[in-house]
């Protein structure tokens, strides 16, 4: 079984340590570059992704993460996640690790107050054909999709589910609803790596 790490800087990340327990997987929190070495999938949760960057400079996880990323082992960003993988961000720009060719829109979904929940359609043959529940909190949108990235689920006609390689991004949050088959997927892609 993998080992899946879960990168606790700030965000929501025993969110998705409890829906890795649920799937019955190994997994840690990764706080160091360290730790990042001993997972073979990392899981980058929501929160605040300014905060984030501001953490990751210190402790020098950026090139950490780029090694993580050339070794092709699979990450999986969610709401801030999504925006930290992006190629590019808008309103406002933002840097970002560039893995993922995707042009994120920051808050797309409006403010904590506009957050909701409703249900989204998978495209991939791998999520089932039944509906998707998603949480939207203060979301980013994938504004534009380029070359080489696969929308993998809709929410009305915007794409917010992607994959391109070894990275999948999701603008809700899979772990915060009691549906595990996004986890499953990505579970499923550090296993075929």
């Amino acid at each position: 079984m993998p080992r899946v790490g879960v990168l606790a800087l700030q965000g929501d990340f025993a969110a998705h340590g409890k829906a890795l327990d649920e799937l019955g997987v190994e997994w840690q929190l990764v706080k160091t570059p360290h730790e990042l070495t001993q997972v073979q999938g990392l899981i980058i949760p929501g929160g605040e992704s300014t905060t984030l960057l501001k953490l990751m400079a210190p402790i020098a996880m950026r090139p950490a993460l780029e090694q993580f990323h050339a070794e092709e082992r699979p990450i999986f960003g969610t709401c801030a996640g999504l925006i930290l993988l992006a190629q590019e961000t808008i309103r406002p720009q933002q840097e970002s690790l560039g893995f993922i060719n995707i042009v994120a829109e920051r808050n797309a979904y409006g403010r904590q107050i506009d957050s909701f929940i409703d249900l989204g359609t998978p495209l991939a043959e791998d999520l089932g054909p039944a509906p998707l529940e998603m949480v939207f909190i203060r979301a980013p949108k994938i504004a534009v999709l380029r070359p080489g990235v696969t929308a993998l689920a809709m929410w009305k006609d915007e794409i917010v589910l992607a994959r391109q390689g070894s990275v999948l991004v999701s603008s809700f949050h899979p772990e915060l609803t009691a549906d595990r088959r996004v986890h499953q997927y990505f579970l499923d892609m550090i296993a075929a790596a």
